[in-house]
């Protein structure tokens, strides 16, 4: 437990720091402040592993737990989101050169593992006899992945409509010239989230088959099941304009940040809304 908390908390404070250093890149011509983000960033990526692989021991002491994946509590589900999301945008950074955008995107992992840290309980359970699945490793994996890369993607919008409020200002900011263009961050929002997309359904998919073996159907009225499906939908109609309508601009960045707020509203609101899949409370 306390070799756990304080690589987490050091993972923590590495991809706070790691956002600071993009805030200060975005603001000034400091290349120095890049190299620090993905400095800082890869150490935190790296520190957060070896967290994880502490948690993942812990958690398969107990022998019914062995070969399952430690996300049947807040904790676990926050810190694999945290993860995701930092590792994502590494690769994301690796092919396109845009650390800029780091200070739009790596705020998300330091909130979502700060979270989990400050909030959370990460001690280790036995697994519910309804969890030992391996529909474990695999529906709610792929979920939070793709919520993972939403969470990327809604940073490039973020930064899409800034740059665009900027271009058509009278009086641009330095801003303005160290964003990259329009056309840029529009087709880096719309890979991102084609990319991620399928990985939502799979998972879904996914939820669906485990619940029919379960419960014997398929659809159970669950709100966080209905939620997740409504941002499946609101993604699918943003997929739909930008490659078949062939629209661009805010309209349809505006649908895909309505996109990832449901995505919030599904991963969180399950503690308030949900009683199987409620973190806290124990379900599925």
């Amino acid at each position: 437990m306390i070799a756990q908390s304080a690589l987490s908390w050091s993972a923590f404070v590495l991809y706070t720091a790691a956002a600071f250093a993009a805030l200060g890149y975005l603001f000034s011509k400091d290349a120095r402040a890049s190299r620090a983000m993905l400095v800082l960033l890869t150490l935190g990526v790296v520190l957060h592993a070896l967290a994880v692989a502490v948690h993942v021991a812990a958690f398969w002491a107990y022998p019914e737990n062995r070969w399952f994946l430690p996300l049947n509590n807040f904790y676990g589900a926050l810190s694999y989101m945290a993860f995701a999301l930092a590792a994502a945008f590494l690769a994301v950074e690796a092919r396109n050169r845009l650390g800029i955008l780091g200070a739009f995107v790596l705020p998300w992992a330091a909130l979502a593992l700060g979270a989990a840290v400050a909030l959370a309980n990460p001690q280790a359970q036995p697994l519910a006899p309804a969890l030992r699945s391996y529909w474990l490793n695999l529906h709610p994996v792929l979920l939070m992945t793709a919520y993972a890369a939403f969470a990327n993607a809604a940073g490039v919008a973020v930064a899409l409509l800034i740059q665009e409020r900027q271009i058509k200002s009278r009086k641009p900011t330095e801003l303005c010239y160290r964003l990259p263009s329009l056309d840029e961050l529009d087709g880096l929002n719309a890979k991102i989230v084609a990319s991620a997309y399928p990985v939502l359904i799979v998972g879904l998919v996914m939820g669906f088959v485990w619940a029919y073996r379960d419960w014997g159907r398929v659809w159970t009225g669950d709100p966080k099941l209905t939620l997740a499906v409504l941002t499946a939908v609101v993604y699918g109609a943003f997929l739909w304009q930008h490659f078949v309508g062939g629209r661009r601009g805010r309209r349809p960045v505006y649908v895909s940040l309505a996109g990832f707020a449901s995505a919030l509203v599904t991963f969180f609101g399950a503690e308030l809304l949900s009683g199987r899949h409620a973190y806290l409370g124990g379900g599925r």
